[in-house]
């Protein structure tokens, strides 16, 4: 059993002012802890995972084929492998939420 307590991880920034960090991985998926700053944008992206997550606090706008679709806390979400997606926060208060990617990733491998 592999266990990881949120509190603590350490946060490596990815674009500025959003923030991952690595929580669980097995050999079909891997759990990532994610932290976006108010103001901040992360990139319109895609990768080959397939990616589910979990806004555990604050809200979000989803960018997704020129699309806004809100996400606040308690919103579940998917992303297919290959979909264009990225977020902004444009709240006051941070975002913070988990992710599952299937299959797992230790790197970034997004493509704009």
């Amino acid at each position: 059993m592999e266990n990881v307590n949120s509190a603590q991880v350490e946060f490596e920034e990815h674009a500025d002012g959003v923030y991952l960090a690595d929580l669980a991985t097995g050999k079909r998926a891997c759990m990532k802890y994610w932290r976006i700053e108010p103001g901040a944008t992360l990139p319109v992206h895609r990768h080959d995972n397939e990616q589910i997550g979990y806004v555990l606090s604050g809200s979000l706008i989803a960018l997704i084929d020129g699309e806004e679709v809100p996400l606040s806390t308690g919103d579940c979400y998917r992303f297919r492998s290959g979909e264009p997606h990225g977020t902004e926060n444009r709240e006051e208060e941070p975002a913070v939420g988990i992710g599952v990617l299937a299959p797992p990733r230790e790197r970034p491998d997004w493509r704009r």
